[in-house]
């Protein structure tokens, strides 16, 4: 540890710029899954932390809930099967809100969720407030929307349909869009609001609860209609569309930084380890122990990789409590354990040309002027 201290001081710029460059590499590591799982949250959190544990589509929507249309044949056949223990409608509808919490002029774009039943749709989780217990009352997202704020749509004909938010809901975005929750009766007022021509309001999905399991339930949906398209709540959010390819891309980003920190490190102490080759001769002829050398050389490993991860890990934390746009950046102890380990072990892994040419160097070359 002394040599390796040693050399660290007398080296003390490129040895810092390393560490700097590792702390930025793992930051932005970090920052990148932080993002990407907050962005897949806000295109599929409203379907995720919802309270049905089956969703039932239209076939033709192709697991978009926005295209999905439940007809009153498709509804019959979705109530009247055994395995569904409760079944209850659906609506989301995408509407413009003038909001007195915006400049005058701008306007919001948002989704109403409307559900019958809480377990069949609401939030699974309130950050704040309650749920709706009278007409014209709403969950909101949390971030998009305040407590007691009010809303007030207004159609092309003229009906006005007013929402008063009473409680708030994390990470519950549909298509990265705020949402609010609500009564499918106000859903239905406000999708006659916006299409005052509507012989009727179809609901857009059924949520449904299985009479013994999931499996069952969804296989029997299937059988009964090629029309329907029953998901488990977990396959619903996976399957919607966009969000897949966008963690896909990510993870590409992402394992792309992981190769490059430890490329990084090794690269550079095995530089090193050829400019220093002379040094480490002399130090093996005057009877230095091989072993002695890898461990320091192990030491400037570990205190490169755990300092830069540190400082990584720092830069994230207060990353995380800014909000970028209308994304929010949550600390994840969990994710830091994982990359944590990875890069570690990557970096040390990554370190084995530097010793294998430590172990390699021969004390007689001293004597011989093969050091030089």
């Amino acid at each position: 540890m002394f040599l390796a201290a040693k050399e660290m001081h007398r080296g003390k710029v490129k040895f810092a710029l390393l560490l700097v460059a590792v702390s930025l590499l793992v930051f932005l590591i970090l920052v990148q899954q932080a993002l990407s799982r907050a962005l897949v949250t806000s295109f599929i959190g409203a379907i995720e932390n919802q309270s049905a544990p089956v969703l039932v589509y239209a076939t033709d929507a192709l697991r978009a809930p926005q295209g999905s249309v439940i007809t009153p044949p498709m509804e019959e056949l979705v109530t009247a099967s055994p395995e569904v223990a409760e079944a209850g409608r659906i609506g989301i509808l995408s509407v413009t809100f003038p909001t007195s919490a915006l400049a005058e002029g701008e306007e919001l774009s948002a989704v109403v969720w409307g559900y019958e039943e809480e377990a069949l749709g609401a939030p699974a989780d309130l950050s704040a407030g309650a749920y709706p217990a009278a007409a014209g009352e709403a969950v909101g997202t949390a971030g998009d929307f305040e407590l007691g704020e009010t809303l007030a749509f207004e159609g092309p004909g003229g009906d006005t349909v007013t929402f008063d938010v009473v409680g708030l809901a994390e990470d519950s975005q549909l298509a990265v869009q705020p949402t609010l929750f609500v009564d499918y009766a106000d859903f239905e007022d406000a999708a006659l609001a916006a299409n005052p021509t509507a012989m009727a309001v179809l609901p857009s999905l059924m949520a449904v609860a299985p009479a013994t399991t999931e499996a069952a339930l969804i296989s029997d949906l299937r059988a009964a209609s090629v029309d329907l398209d029953p998901l488990a709540r977990a396959d619903a959010a996976s399957e919607f569309p966009g969000a897949g390819q966008v963690e896909q891309s990510f993870l590409i980003i992402l394992g792309l930084y992981g190769f490059v920190v430890p490329l990084v490190t090794g690269l550079f102490f095995l530089i090193i380890t050829f400019q220093k080759t002379r040094a480490l001769t002399l130090l093996r002829a005057v009877g230095a122990r091989s072993g002695v050398l890898v461990r320091a050389l192990l030491w400037q490993v570990a205190f490169i990789l755990g300092g830069g991860i540190a400082v990584g890990v720092g830069l994230y934390a207060l990353t995380s409590l800014v909000e970028i746009g209308q994304l929010t950046i949550v600390f994840d102890w969990g994710m830091v354990a994982f990359w944590t380990a990875l890069l570690g072990v990557l970096g040390v892994l990554s370190a084995l040309a530097s010793i294998r040419r430590v172990l390699a160097i021969d004390p007689v070359e001293a004597t011989t002027g093969g050091g030089h």
